[in-house]
């Protein structure tokens, strides 16, 4: 019987790229995403058409009001998301919990479907700084997915997968290729116009955009002009 898989996906270049590896893998891929309250939902239209693409078994939008408490620019239109210069420590940027949160609802849902593992494209090296994208931060989830849950009382516990976490952005896209990885159809952007076009000056643009420079190849991201 093929192994099943939970596949965390934003529609972003880090999450497609992980489902292009879990697929490629020939592990029955279920994706899982989320309408947390972020400031665009065209992340999720990608994430759609990505799952589509790479042949889901199931995919489940789960819609939590993470904007409720607010604390990040990217759930309070009234915090501004940061442009040029970038201050160090951890940027406004950063949800909250938010892949604490996102993992935990990834955690029931494989047990539920009797996934083996769960797939998330946090990275530990081209990033913003977000504590809940580190090692240590994956380490600790899986100790209390290994304490928490059902399956690994029974000693068969659900494995959660980074395979990103120790790789560049370019080493990313570079593997992302390899596979087959449209990245015409991913979004990285913090603040995306009605139109669905890329600022071009967010942390997560330039870091895009370097990333691409890096490897040799044109970014497909539509930015604004």
């Amino acid at each position: 019987m093929t192994e099943k898989a939970v596949i965390l996906i934003s529609g972003g270049l880090d999450s497609t790229t992980v489902l292009a590896m879990a697929s490629h893998k020939g592990l029955d891929c279920y994706g899982l995403s989320f309408d947390y309250g972020q400031r665009h939902a065209t992340e999720l239209d990608y994430a759609l058409k990505n799952g589509r693409q790479w042949g889901l078994k199931d995919h489940l939008t789960m819609t939590l009001d993470m904007g409720a408490y607010g604390g990040s620019a990217l759930t309070d239109k009234n915090i501004p998301v940061p442009e040029g210069d970038f201050s160090e420590g951890i940027p406004v940027t950063y949800v909250p919990a938010r892949n604490t949160v996102f993992l935990a609802f990834a955690l029931g849902y494989a047990e539920v479907i009797r996934a083996r593992y769960i797939y998330i494209g946090v990275n530990a090296v081209d990033y913003s700084g977000y504590p809940d994208c580190r090692p240590e931060f994956i380490a600790a989830f899986q100790n209390m997915a290994n304490t928490a849950t059902r399956a690994g009382v029974e000693g068969d516990p659900i494995i959660v997968e980074a395979p990103l976490i120790h790789l560049t952005k370019a080493e990313i896209i570079r593997k992302g290729l390899a596979l087959g990885v449209d990245y015409a159809q991913t979004v990285s952007c913090y603040q995306l116009d009605t139109s669905g076009d890329a600022c071009g000056r967010c942390e997560s643009c330039l870091i895009r955009q370097a990333a691409f420079s890096e490897v040799g190849v044109r970014d497909p991201t539509h930015y604004q002009a």
